[in-house]
């Protein structure tokens, strides 16, 4: 992660994406962000652009080394935002006190006991998800190519993968071959969940969930949390999938920005 100059009146914001994605799934916000904040937004450990997986994979060996990312960069403590597994990670940040503020989009971790498929099921799920994403790389401009083909290559994790960019969409399928670390994160997430002392999370918490996610449902997959963070702000968006950030980039910045930054009196958008 490249370090930017931060400016006094753009503090700096760090962004974390999911499990097998990859940081261009920040495009369609960042011109927003980028207007009050300075972006952070470094590929994961064992991801597309990332540096290697720590041995032994852990959740603990991610949030290590995003760490030593923001300690490269000279931040202490900074605002996150994060989706899925980033979301997830974004909490274990506040846990150690690196977060002045969090907003988790469908944070993973959450389910709740009976309910739903499960983590187990999920987990193995994402295992089948993986390999046949990684078959589907080479093929990812003409995949992105038609409407049809951004739809079907997004359904998972968003609503309206037609109307993405097909740049973004390409992007977007080759990045789970470049999760080198993908398998070893499963095994990881089997034997050892997703440990979090939320007693220890003390910056402000707002939660934002899809309606519609497929991938984590709404609300089985949320139980947990809704029950563990105390305090949190929770926001339900009807219509939406997984990553509201492809979904409803305009309104899940807004949602951002009134959070790391409840001062602004408006939010100015580029365009």
């Amino acid at each position: 992660m490249t370090p930017p100059a931060v400016r006094a009146d753009r503090p700096p914001l760090l962004l974390l994406h999911g499990f097998a994605d990859a940081p261009c799934t920040w495009d369609l916000l960042a011109p927003r962000l980028a207007a009050h904040h300075t972006l952070l937004a470094p590929a994961l450990a064992g991801h597309l652009g990332g540096p290697p997986l720590p041995d032994p994979p852990s959740a603990d060996a991610l949030v290590d080394a995003v760490e030593a990312q923001l300690d490269a960069a000279g931040h202490g403590t900074v605002d996150v935002v994060g989706s899925s597994l980033g979301g997830y990670l974004a909490l274990r940040l506040a846990q150690r006190g690196r977060a002045r503020s969090v907003v988790a989009l469908a944070p993973a971790g959450g389910w709740g006991a009976g309910e739903g498929p499960g983590p187990a099921a999920t987990l193995d799920r994402q295992a089948r998800l993986l390999a046949l994403a990684r078959a589907g790389a080479a093929h990812a401009d003409v995949i992105a190519a038609t409407p049809e083909g951004r739809r079907r290559a997004t359904a998972l994790v968003c609503e309206r993968g037609e109307d993405l960019p097909a740049r973004l969409v390409a992007a977007l399928v080759r990045a789970p071959a470049g999760c080198t670390g993908g398998p070893a994160l499963i095994a990881a997430a089997r034997e050892h969940g997703w440990p979090l002392q939320a007693a220890a999370v003390r910056c402000p918490v707002r939660v934002v969930w899809g309606r519609e996610d497929r991938l984590l449902p709404w609300p089985s997959a949320a139980r947990r949390w809704q029950r563990e963070l105390v305090g949190a702000d929770w926001v339900e968006l009807d219509g939406v999938g997984h990553c509201p950030q492809l979904d409803v980039p305009v309104e899940t910045a807004a949602l951002v920005l009134e959070w790391t930054q409840p001062d602004l009196t408006s939010v100015s958008t580029p365009g």
